[in-house]
């Protein structure tokens, strides 16, 4: 008889008081909720000059569903079934259920007592229902400023990223395998550190990147505990040493716009230029979501920008990345599963055309912190198990995580690595200073 699998470690959770989880339940998401209202407030002339009353009149609906929300979560509420009727509701009440029946009659879920990765998740669901269903506003996207004032405050480091890149392409077919390695090197580095930048973890305070991170890679490198970067090249190039018909395929799963999705831009351009790639799948978010997550508009819109900037190098990025996408060699797709609140062992099951869709590819790169949660189960597990065990059967394709750590779950780290960090920084899971390359090969 085969050995029953490890039983999975418990859920982060505001149950334990004083755990980053509580803080964020307790701080961070209330903040965020108290933002979003009050940029609803700012908008109100707005929505008055575009839909008169009507406007004015859903703006204040909206409202009002919000500060019951702030006040459902202050107040450590039961989390109350969706009653909308968006394509995804049904799927989010069936989850509810799930956890209902998981608190073994411990009464109803609430916010402190439930997974911290479902409750916040949860938050932007509702915060997205308080507009969906109050038209006319309902495609109004409450961060989308915040999103913009953090592209506008980056454009040094945006500028600098855009030229380096530029010159590199002038001499790219030049480049040996030792060269093009350090340079892949450099741009997923670039990738991981530009994850720095989240709206979301600063509960919308200004976290744009100031200067160019290419200054800093030499210096930022020890802060990397899992550095799987030669397992990424050894497999880009044996795909394209062994590609016969079929094209080599790369999936990038988004996390920030602003900066972040620049540098994924720029590392996606330069895996066509190189050769080391045929194709880029892009997957974003279907909705608003974590704050500065990319949408299919933030996409465009980086685009729009990019193109009509006043600096030659940033708008030549741009105007290449859109005859990319009609060329249709990069590609940009929305899924509802990236919005749910489910860890991703369980999308076989709850979105098999997506796992199917992630087969086809050869590499899937996760960006952000959000990701990693859900890649393994935000759970508490201990610094040492294995990557691939955490990932619980995911494994749709290899896979890479880049993200720097802002939640205290972390896997595949040597014994005691985690320790002797621990013993001098206490909040080395939360700062943002850490980051990991992670990769797993799949089966």
């Amino acid at each position: 008889m085969a050995a029953a699998a490890p039983a999975l470690p418990v859920s982060l959770s505001g149950r334990f008081k004083g755990s980053f989880a509580y803080f964020t339940i307790k701080d961070r998401l209330p903040q965020i909720l108290t933002r979003v209202i009050d940029t609803l407030h700012r908008h109100k002339n707005e929505f008055f000059e575009e839909h008169g009353e009507k406007g004015v009149e859903a703006e204040k609906r909206a409202i009002s569903l919000l500060s019951k929300l702030r006040n459902e979560l202050q107040t450590d509420k039961p989390v109350t079934p969706l009653e909308d009727e968006l394509p995804d509701a049904a799927l989010w009440n069936q989850y509810l259920d799930y956890q209902r029946n998981l608190s073994n009659g411990n009464g109803e879920p609430s916010w402190f007592q439930s997974p911290w990765l479902f409750v916040e998740c949860y938050m932007y669901r509702r915060i997205h229902a308080a507009l969906a269903q109050n038209p006319p506003i309902d495609n109004f996207d409450v961060f989308k400023e915040g999103k913009a004032q953090n592209f506008f405050e980056s454009q040094e480091a945006v500028i600098g990223l855009c030229t380096y890149f530029q010159e590199l392409l002038k001499n790219i077919k030049d480049l040996d395998e030792k060269q093009l390695q350090e340079e892949l090197f450099k741009l997923l580095q670039v990738s991981l550190w530009g994850n720095k930048c989240d709206l979301s973890f600063s509960a919308g305070k200004d976290s744009s990147q100031k200067s160019s991170p290419l200054q800093s890679l030499e210096n930022m490198v020890p802060y990397i505990l899992v550095n799987d970067m030669e397992k990424l090249w050894s497999l880009l190039v044996n795909a394209k040493k062994s590609r016969t018909e079929s094209n080599v395929r790369v999936d990038i799963i988004l996390d920030n716009a602003g900066f972040e999705l620049v540098s994924d831009l720029v590392l996606a351009d330069f895996l066509l230029s190189s050769k080391l790639a045929d194709e880029i799948y892009f997957h974003g978010k279907s909705i608003p979501w974590y704050v500065s997550d990319t949408t299919k508009h933030d996409f465009n819109w980086t685009l729009k920008q990019l193109q009509s900037a006043n600096h030659m190098w940033m708008s030549r990025c741009g105007i290449n990345w859109e005859g990319n996408l009609k060329k249709g060699v990069w590609v940009f797709c929305d899924h509802m599963f990236w919005t749910l609140p489910h860890d991703f062992s369980s999308m076989g099951g709850v979105a098999p055309d997506l796992y199917a869709e992630l087969q086809m590819s050869n590499l899937l790169l996760f960006k952000g912190d959000l990701n990693y949660r859900k890649l393994t189960g935000d759970r508490k597990w201990e610094y040492t198990v294995p990557f691939h065990q955490a990932l619980n059967k995911f494994h749709p394709a290899p896979l890479c995580s880049l993200r720097t750590l802002k939640s205290d779950t972390q896997v595949g780290l040597k014994p005691g690595q985690g320790e002797q960090i621990q013993a001098s920084e206490p909040d080395w899971m939360v700062s943002g200073k850490y980051g990991v390359v992670q990769f797993d090969a799949g089966l």
